[in-house]
């Protein structure tokens, strides 16, 4: 009796502190606050800088081809408007659904920049000094595991699935092509390191329809069409599909019990996105920040753009 007792109250610490694992750090689009988002050298940056995972956006081409962006279109990190002037959709943008892998491979990446052409984050890396392609989630796989063997670290890829739904009505489905090309490199495989992520919960349910056992993470908006997932009563309805959840940080504010919400019911919790240049007012500093989330709001991990920043933290504790 009194073993089961300890049993018990460890499988209640376990649940507590998200599954027993360690705290990570999830490089956000790669090095995002150094190098551009979701380039080759960011996400290698990233992987030097410590990262447990890194986490690659995916949209397909027109060709079916998985690539790392953030956006469906391609015109806020790509030169695609003066490469390809005439060919963008009657709202005025670029969607990477209509260009061939080869066409996309044309194009040069530069920091995120706003309609007007001005970088959001204005002391982030020049935008126009260098020439990186848009990857493809294939380069960003091998990369990493290319880097595993020769570091003999291990770490993991935590994919988004962006808009899945809008993909299927332009005859682009994800979820089967992205269950082949994780199966092909070995993710599917028992303790895999690897997540995947997503707003759309039937994409995630879809993965699970079609054999997939890796942990999923249901992404929640601070938009109040995820009101339901703020809750005790979503939270259930997450458990029964998905490993996780990555909610915005301000979900976190509003209402730290939310983490203790999600580790009774056995999801790990990953909120996102920290930035030393876009720091709420109540910290000093994005070190301060990761702190009270890290170890008085208890999450497992975070999205971050300064990994080196977040693995200070933690080796300080």
């Amino acid at each position: 009796m009194k073993r089961i007792l300890i049993a018990l109250v460890l499988v209640v610490i376990i649940g507590l502190v998200g599954l027993g694992q360690e705290k990570i750090i999830i490089g956000h689009r790669g090095a995002a606050g150094y190098l551009p988002e979701e380039t080759l050298a960011g996400y290698a940056f990233g992987y030097a800088l410590g990262a447990n995972y890194l986490e690659p956006d995916l949209v397909m081409t027109k060709d079916a081809k998985f690539i790392c962006l953030h956006d469906i279109y391609l015109e806020p990190t790509t030169d695609v408007e003066q490469v390809f002037p005439n060919l963008h959709r009657a709202d005025g943008h670029w969607y990477a659904a209509d260009f061939t892998l080869a066409e996309v491979k044309t194009l040069s990446m530069h920091e995120r920049c706003k309609s007007n052409g001005d970088p959001y984050f204005p002391d982030r890396f020049p935008v126009g000094t260098s020439h990186f392609q848009v990857p493809t989630f294939a380069e960003i796989i091998e990369l990493v595991q290319g880097l595993n063997r020769s570091t003999g670290r291990d770490v993991g890829i935590y994919p988004e699935l962006k808009r899945p739904s809008w993909h299927d009505q332009q005859g682009l489905p994800m979820e089967q092509a992205l269950i082949d090309i994780l199966d092909r490199y070995g993710y599917m495989a028992a303790n895999a390191k690897v997540y995947v992520q997503c707003f759309e919960p039937d994409s995630l349910k879809k993965l699970r329809e079609l054999g997939a056992k890796i942990p999923l993470i249901q992404l929640v908006s601070a938009s109040w069409a995820y009101g339901s997932m703020w809750t005790e009563q979503g939270l259930d309805a997450i458990a029964a599909y998905a490993a996780g959840i990555g909610p915005s940080k301000t979900i976190i504010e509003n209402n730290p019990g939310y983490v203790e919400w999600a580790h009774t019911r056995g999801l790990v919790v990953h909120p996102y996105t920290f930035r030393k240049d876009q720091l709420p007012s109540q910290y000093a500093s994005l070190s301060d920040e990761l702190d009270q989330f890290y170890y008085e709001y208890n999450v497992d991990g975070v999205f971050t753009d300064f990994i080196d920043i977040a693995a200070a933290v933690l080796a300080g504790n």
